[in-house]
């Protein structure tokens, strides 16, 4: 047997409505609870057209609370919740803070979620190359995976380019392999001559060749 009062039933006090509707409802009660003394009162059927209206009004307020107020409402807290709960890798600027912190490890998986994620992310997947080749100090594997990711993902002729300008450094500044680093420039340049995102190409092989060879093996600047 149970003693004392009875347990509430669970969101019986989580209503943030519901002293409004008690006291529309006491409103709308006195107001009807007049409006009959008055059709009594004056005998005038007028009155009653009140009592109608009254309650119309009561329905229409509890309309706008159940149909657009509650559901504003739940969605704004449901929002506000996820977002606590969102992990710190959801966007750029998150995975930035993690490297400014020294999480290497964390942000470069971070950016290969992000780059794996729908169709692939390019972006992403060049920026992991970067730590991959810098503080991480694995730049074969940024190579393997870039072109990997080049070869297994559609991708368009900017992203083509901003993958080979990043293959490009790695071979040049991480793998001391000038040859290759000219070499994928060059496939851009051969494979992208109309694109504007390939003069980038052109000045780097330019610049390349300058310094591996100098002058007399360079013959003129590409524009």
């Amino acid at each position: 047997m149970s003693s004392g009062a009875s347990p509430r039933e669970p969101g019986e006090d989580e209503d943030p409505f519901r002293l409004l509707r008690l006291a529309v409802g006491a409103l709308l009660f006195i107001a009807t609870a007049l409006a009959l003394v008055l059709a009594l009162l004056t005998r005038d059927p007028r009155a009653l057209l009140l009592v109608g209206s009254f309650w119309a009004v009561y329905g229409l307020i509890l309309g706008v609370i159940n149909g657009i107020l509650e559901p504003v409402i739940d969605f704004g807290v449901t929002a506000l919740q996820n977002v606590g709960l969102l992990r710190a890798g959801a966007g750029y600027s998150a995975i930035e803070a993690l490297v400014a912190q020294g999480h290497y490890d964390a942000a470069a998986s971070e950016y290969l979620t992000r780059a794996r994620a729908g169709k692939g992310d390019v972006e992403a997947m060049v920026r992991r190359s970067l730590l991959l080749g810098g503080p991480l100090r694995t730049p074969e594997a940024a190579v393997a995976e870039l072109e990997n990711f080049r070869d297994t993902e559609r991708i368009r002729t900017g992203d083509d380019i901003r993958i080979g300008l990043a293959l490009a450094e790695l071979y040049e500044l991480r793998l001391n392999d000038p040859g290759k680093a000219m070499g994928e420039l060059r496939r851009l340049i051969d494979l992208h001559p109309a694109a504007s995102s390939v003069r980038r190409a052109r000045r780097s092989l330019a610049l390349l060749r300058k310094e591996r060879f100098g002058e007399a093996q360079n013959g003129p600047t590409p524009k």
